[in-house]
Protein backbone atom coordinates (compact mmCIF):
# COMPACT_ATOMS: atom_id res chain seq x y z
CA UNK A 1 0.00 0.00 0.00
CA UNK A 2 1.28 3.63 -0.91
CA UNK A 3 1.43 6.15 1.80
CA UNK A 4 -1.25 8.98 1.35
CA UNK A 5 -0.30 12.20 -0.01
CA UNK A 6 -1.19 14.60 2.95
CA UNK A 7 -0.11 12.37 5.57
CA UNK A 8 3.24 12.13 4.18
CA UNK A 9 3.59 15.66 3.60
CA UNK A 10 2.27 16.36 7.25
CA UNK A 11 5.10 13.45 8.20
CA UNK A 12 8.44 15.30 6.24
CA UNK A 13 7.74 18.43 7.28
CA UNK A 14 8.05 17.46 10.92
CA UNK A 15 11.04 16.42 9.54
CA UNK A 16 12.39 19.36 7.99
CA UNK A 17 15.45 21.24 9.40
CA UNK A 18 15.19 24.69 7.29
CA UNK A 19 10.88 24.33 8.61
CA UNK A 20 12.16 23.53 12.54
CA UNK A 21 14.38 25.78 12.22
CA UNK A 22 12.26 28.92 11.78
CA UNK A 23 9.60 27.46 13.93
CA UNK A 24 7.54 27.21 11.34
CA UNK A 25 4.38 24.27 11.49
CA UNK A 26 1.81 23.23 9.31
CA UNK A 27 -1.97 23.58 10.04
CA UNK A 28 -3.65 22.54 7.10
CA UNK A 29 -3.28 20.96 4.02
CA UNK A 30 -5.69 19.97 1.30
CA UNK A 31 -5.33 19.73 -2.55
CA UNK A 32 -3.33 22.53 -3.95
CA UNK A 33 -3.65 24.09 -0.39
CA UNK A 34 -1.41 25.16 2.51
CA UNK A 35 -1.92 27.21 5.67
CA UNK A 36 1.15 27.18 7.92
CA UNK A 37 2.12 29.55 11.09
CA UNK A 38 5.42 30.57 12.19
CA UNK A 39 5.91 33.16 15.63
CA UNK A 40 7.87 36.07 14.60
CA UNK A 41 10.94 36.10 16.60
CA UNK A 42 13.60 38.63 17.76
CA UNK A 43 16.15 36.47 15.50
CA UNK A 44 14.28 37.09 12.19
CA UNK A 45 15.00 41.13 12.15
CA UNK A 46 17.06 42.80 10.20
CA UNK A 47 19.49 45.76 10.62
CA UNK A 48 16.41 48.11 10.55
CA UNK A 49 14.89 46.23 13.58
CA UNK A 50 12.13 44.88 11.73
CA UNK A 51 11.18 41.36 10.39
CA UNK A 52 13.31 40.29 7.85
CA UNK A 53 11.72 40.36 4.03
CA UNK A 54 13.94 36.45 4.06
CA UNK A 55 11.79 35.45 6.80
CA UNK A 56 8.30 36.22 5.56
CA UNK A 57 9.95 34.60 2.00
CA UNK A 58 10.69 31.55 3.79
CA UNK A 59 7.36 31.34 5.65
CA UNK A 60 5.64 31.66 2.07
CA UNK A 61 8.41 29.17 0.13
CA UNK A 62 7.05 26.21 2.57
CA UNK A 63 3.11 26.72 2.37
CA UNK A 64 4.15 27.20 -1.37
CA UNK A 65 5.88 23.97 -1.80
CA UNK A 66 3.50 21.76 0.57
CA UNK A 67 0.15 22.72 -1.79
CA UNK A 68 2.00 22.68 -5.01
CA UNK A 69 3.52 19.24 -3.87
CA UNK A 70 0.10 18.18 -2.85
CA UNK A 71 -1.62 16.27 -5.18
CA UNK A 72 1.41 13.89 -4.94
CA UNK A 73 4.10 14.97 -8.02
CA UNK A 74 6.89 17.14 -7.61
CA UNK A 75 6.49 20.22 -8.05
CA UNK A 76 9.80 23.27 -8.52
CA UNK A 77 9.28 26.54 -8.11
CA UNK A 78 9.67 28.60 -11.26
CA UNK A 79 8.84 32.10 -9.65
CA UNK A 80 7.73 33.82 -6.61
CA UNK A 81 6.44 37.84 -6.78
CA UNK A 82 5.96 39.02 -2.91
CA UNK A 83 4.78 42.43 -2.09
CA UNK A 84 5.85 43.34 1.50
CA UNK A 85 2.38 45.17 2.93
CA UNK A 86 3.23 46.12 6.36
CA UNK A 87 6.10 45.25 9.49
CA UNK A 88 4.29 42.89 11.92
CA UNK A 89 4.47 43.32 15.78
CA UNK A 90 8.02 41.02 16.82
CA UNK A 91 6.10 38.10 19.11
CA UNK A 92 3.02 37.83 16.42
CA UNK A 93 1.89 34.94 14.99
CA UNK A 94 2.50 34.78 11.18
CA UNK A 95 -0.07 32.62 9.05
CA UNK A 96 0.19 32.11 5.45
CA UNK A 97 -2.30 30.39 3.23
CA UNK A 98 -1.16 29.34 0.14
CA UNK A 99 -4.31 28.44 -2.88
CA UNK A 100 -3.87 27.38 -6.53
CA UNK A 101 -5.76 29.14 -9.06
CA UNK A 102 -4.76 26.90 -11.65
CA UNK A 103 -2.72 23.66 -12.53
CA UNK A 104 -2.45 22.02 -15.82
CA UNK A 105 0.08 19.13 -16.84
CA UNK A 106 3.04 21.56 -16.44
CA UNK A 107 2.30 24.13 -14.23
CA UNK A 108 0.12 25.54 -11.77
CA UNK A 109 -0.24 28.88 -9.83
CA UNK A 110 -1.01 29.90 -6.82
CA UNK A 111 -2.08 32.85 -4.56
CA UNK A 112 -0.21 33.18 -1.04
CA UNK A 113 -1.16 35.42 1.75
CA UNK A 114 0.65 36.08 5.36
CA UNK A 115 -1.36 37.88 8.31
CA UNK A 116 -0.39 38.56 11.12
CA UNK A 117 -2.88 37.55 13.90
CA UNK A 118 -3.40 39.17 17.20
CA UNK A 119 -6.19 40.27 19.90
CA UNK A 120 -7.20 43.35 17.20
CA UNK A 121 -7.95 40.79 14.41
CA UNK A 122 -6.30 39.88 11.08
CA UNK A 123 -3.24 42.09 9.35
CA UNK A 124 -1.66 41.31 5.96
CA UNK A 125 1.84 41.52 5.83
CA UNK A 126 2.67 40.13 2.42
CA UNK A 127 0.93 38.56 -0.59
CA UNK A 128 2.19 36.70 -3.39
CA UNK A 129 1.66 34.99 -7.06
CA UNK A 130 3.50 31.85 -7.75
CA UNK A 131 4.08 29.47 -10.55
CA UNK A 132 5.65 26.01 -10.08
CA UNK A 133 6.65 23.52 -12.88
CA UNK A 134 4.92 20.31 -12.49
CA UNK A 135 7.24 17.01 -13.57
CA UNK A 136 5.86 13.75 -14.70
CA UNK A 137 7.45 11.82 -11.38
CA UNK A 138 5.73 11.37 -8.16
CA UNK A 139 7.34 12.11 -4.87
CA UNK A 140 10.09 9.92 -3.83
CA UNK A 141 9.08 9.29 -0.54
CA UNK A 142 5.48 8.39 -1.83
CA UNK A 143 6.63 5.15 -3.17
CA UNK A 144 7.44 3.55 0.18
CA UNK A 145 5.61 0.69 1.16
CA UNK A 146 3.84 1.08 4.17
CA UNK A 147 3.31 -1.65 7.01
Amino acid sequence: MKKDVFESLKEEIKKEPYANHMGISLLDIGPGYAVMETRYSEKMTNFNGVIHGGAIFSLIDEAFSIASNSHGTVALALNLNVTFLASPAINSLLVVEAKEESRSKRIATYRIEVVQKDENGDRKIAACQAVVYRKDQRLAFLEEETA
